[in-house]
């Protein structure tokens, strides 16, 4: 009897039907990312080396708009300290602040998800200009705050009209917007074993003892990205400054968001304000890349 030989077809996982299907998702995701991400990326960089008005043809120019910025700008380094002055004050206060609400609503309380959902809901509106109206009308001279000052009899304070307290106060609006960080940490803090915590306690060690030597290395790669977040959003802040103060009083809180805006919209320098715009992209990705490096000596991962 002759042996008969059975070619098997090897399956090389050809373009199947299920393929096409899962192809023609995925293509609506990529043509969205080239079309309003990758191409206004890219254009932004091409324009930030040309001469454009928006109405007429770009004309190349090369590295002027950055010379003129660092070397001629001054409203640049002003809008720069202005940013990291900004970013300095809220990105620590929100992360710390989210630590320590997430440390309490850790605790099992009656009713503790339900203060859960009500810390979390300003993160909800984060962004929203109807929060920053609401924030200048809190804080105008005769707003809600001064009123409640008065109460206890202290004086009215400037919040919008003096430049330190200016930045104070959409520093503030930043930070109270920290539901999105706390929970995170909450999140973090009932992943650390409770083993490590009875071994403490059994060995003596205080409750600030614990919180530095167990609590806080667990939750540091937690805080590293909450950290990353923060400075990449607040290096990008706009909208509080813009409807709260209005870059004001004498650009106190003139960030390089409202620079760009300005540059861009109002005096239509739209190639030097993508020159703005790429020094900013550059200040971000130097400070994350530092924070990367760093990360090494200071996060703690279980793997």
């Amino acid at each position: 009897m002759a042996n008969s030989k059975v070619k098997i077809k090897p399956n090389c996982g050809g373009w199947t039907k299920r393929n096409k299907i899962g192809f023609m998702y995925v293509c609506i995701w990529i043509f969205g990312f080239l079309l309003f991400q990758m191409y206004p990326f890219i254009s932004s960089l091409i324009y930030s080396f040309t001469d454009y008005d928006i109405f007429d043809k770009p004309s190349f120019i090369g590295l002027d708009n950055y010379i003129k910025l660092f070397t001629k700008d001054k409203e640049f380094w002003n809008s720069l300290t202005v940013t990291l002055k900004y970013t300095f004050i809220t990105v620590p206060g929100k992360v710390v602040l989210a630590l320590i609400i997430a440390m309490i609503l850790n605790r099992e309380l009656k009713g503790i998800n339900f203060m859960r959902t009500v810390y979390y809901i300003p993160s909800l509106l984060s962004g929203s200009v109807a929060v920053a109206i609401l924030w200048k009308v809190l804080f105008m001279n005769d707003g809600f705050i001064n009123s409640l000052l008065g109460v206890v009899h202290i004086p009215p304070v400037k919040w919008m009209g003096n430049p330190s307290m200016a930045v104070i106060t959409i520093c503030m609006l930043e930070i109270w917007q920290f539901g999105s960080s706390m929970v995170l940490f909450l999140s973090a803090l009932k992943q650390v074993p409770r083993e490590l915590y009875e071994a403490a306690r059994i060995d003596g060690a205080t409750k600030i003892r614990i919180f530095f030597k167990i609590t806080l290395p667990m939750i540091t790669s937690i805080a590293f990205f909450n950290i990353i977040m923060q400075l990449i959003t607040a290096l990008q802040n706009f909208t509080s400054a813009f409807v709260v103060t209005n870059g004001g009083p004498n650009k106190a809180t003139y960030v390089l968001g409202m620079k760009l805006y300005t540059d861009a919209f109002k005096y239509f320098k739209m190639g030097y304000a993508c020159a703005t715009s790429w020094i900013l992209f550059i200040i971000i990705m130097i400070m994350t890349l530092i924070l990367f490096v760093t990360s090494k000596k200071w996060v703690y991962y279980d793997n």
